[in-house]
């Protein structure tokens, strides 16, 4: 329906955009992953805490001593709202003024930009021309967008320059500073100074997406939306625009959903993720499937009738999931393969599941790789094909070195198979799954049972007490001269390997 979600996102995107910084990306709050595959993303989580992180003390110590790039980074990440930290325009301008005093650039830029923006200071556009005069001094090619940006409105210079502008933006674009090829390709898509040239505005947009300017992006879009200067393309101007729209001022709901689960909030964190994955954000749909895989009835999950049941927490997981996987998150493929697979939350299908691990291959997934191959050596849900199964062994090992072990088996298999069809050797192969799921039964429902573990536990204690004293005394008939004093064991204990 991209007739009518081109509409709804183009109204999104425009809002987004409005609240862009003059000439950098977004203040956008960062997306954070709070797992990777189906572990919790420990690290991400640690430097997502703020000022209580350990990195974070110790670049604050750092500034304090006057290390200016420390005072920079502070000023940065108060600013955009990074790392964890909420945004405090405040405490930006301070750093940022300190580090300016010990002449870093890079702060003398976004300090005019907070000047020129008016952020938690009055606007002076004097001192915001003051600050990216310097920046350029010091070299800094990207601060050009700046006075550039400042001539085109006549804020703070005698009158309106487009041509001192255009020659600002050129510079910035010459040294590959993105936001100088987008604001080129505005001053050329309206006329503005130069004479108007729609083609060429277009390949500056181009140029500045490619880069990850979000503006970019948008300009795009509308071009893809209106068939002024592109082909008119609805679906490519939904995707532009949703891209830029996730970046408007509701993405602070992410930073909410994270503040809850690092204060060990798991069901509010649920609810708020759950509420960006309607919104369409990939990342809060991954989070929010995780969230009800990892803690099921902690999750908060309601369902038809009270809490979630196990069945609509796995329906939902799966729902979530898949939304992920269709917006490229191979692991999310590989999962939804994983449980059409296994018949997890749904029922047995070996055709879906291969249907999954196809859409996570074609994302180089190593992993997706193998498992076709592995469905093409059965012939579980794909045909039975020797040759199929070892062109995708090959290709899973290409793609991930650290598959080379179960590669290199899965290959050895296959071997036996084209070599020894038909006999005693094949059906041993085929019968180790089966023998792998009982033993994996009866470490967990035997060795690890709480009672069972501790018995176990106080015999191999008791055996290792015989071995030791065994041990001794065959070294006691062996130094009858040293026998006369009984020596302790003392220092570590060596086994024998």
């Amino acid at each position: 329906m991209h007739d009518k979600a081109v509409e709804l996102y183009a109204e999104l995107a425009e809002t987004a955009v409005n609240s862009f910084l003059i000439s950098k990306d977004s203040p956008m709050v960062e997306p954070i992953r709070i797992h990777i595959g189906t572990e919790e993303n420990k690290d991400a989580l640690r430097k997502s805490r703020g000022e209580e992180d350990e990195d974070f003390q110790i670049l604050e110590y750092q500034a304090e001593k006057g290390n200016s790039a420390a005072m920079h980074k502070i000023g940065l990440f108060y600013y955009f709202g990074l790392r964890g930290l909420r945004r405090d325009h405040a405490k930006a301008l301070y750093w940022f003024s300190k580090a300016v005093e010990k002449g870093e650039p890079m702060s003398m830029e976004l300090l005019g930009e907070i000047y020129a923006r008016g952020a938690g200071v009055e606007r002076n556009y004097d001192k915001a021309l003051e600050c990216l005069t310097l920046a350029v001094k010091q070299g800094l090619y990207s601060a050009f967008n700046g006075l550039g940006y400042l001539y085109v409105k006549g804020y703070g210079v005698d009158k309106r320059n487009y041509t001192k502008a255009r020659e600002y933006f050129e510079m910035a674009a010459n040294n590959e500073d993105p936001s100088g090829h987008y604001n080129l390709g505005v001053l050329y898509l309206k006329g503005i100074g130069v004479k108007k040239d729609v083609r060429r505005a277009t390949k500056y947009f181009f140029v500045a997406a490619n880069a990850g300017q979000p503006k970019a992006f948008y300009q795009l879009a509308k071009m893809f939306h209106t068939g002024v200067g592109l082909t008119k393309n609805l679906e490519m101007a939904t995707t532009f625009y949703k891209l830029v729209a996730e970046r408007g001022p509701w993405s602070s709901l992410s930073r909410w959903a994270l503040e809850a689960y690092l204060k060990g909030d798991v069901g509010k964190a649920f609810i708020l993720y759950s509420r960006m994955s309607e919104l369409g954000y990939e990342v809060a749909q991954s989070n929010a499937a995780w969230i009800l895989d990892k803690y099921g009835d902690r999750s908060m999950c309601v369902g038809v009738s009270g809490f979630c049941t196990d069945k609509e927490r796995h329906d939902r997981a799966h729902s979530l999931w898949w939304r992920a996987s269709e917006q490229g998150n191979e692991h999310a493929a590989l999962l939804i393969g994983d449980a059409y697979y296994y018949g997890r939350g749904t029922e047995r299908d070996f055709v879906r599941a291969a249907e999954a691990y196809m859409y996570a291959k074609s994302q180089s997934n190593a992993q997706a790789m193998f498992n076709l191959g592995y469905m093409h050596e059965h012939g579980e849900g794909l045909p039975f094909d020797l040759h199929l199964a070892k062109r995708y062994y090959d290709q899973a090992l290409q793609s991930d070195a650290a598959a080379k072990l179960p590669v290199t088996l899965a290959l050895a298999s296959v071997w036996v198979r084209r070599n020894y069809a038909d006999t005693a050797l094949v059906q041993v192969l085929d019968s180790l799954p089966e023998v792998y799921r009982k033993v994996e039964e009866w470490v967990e429902n035997v060795v690890l049972e709480e009672g069972n573990a501790t018995i176990l536990t106080l015999f191999l204690c008791l055996m290792t007490v015989l071995y030791l004293r065994g041990r001794q005394r065959r070294q006691v008939v062996l130094d009858p001269v040293g026998a006369d004093v009984a020596q302790p064991l003392a220092g570590p204990v060596a086994f024998p390997q």
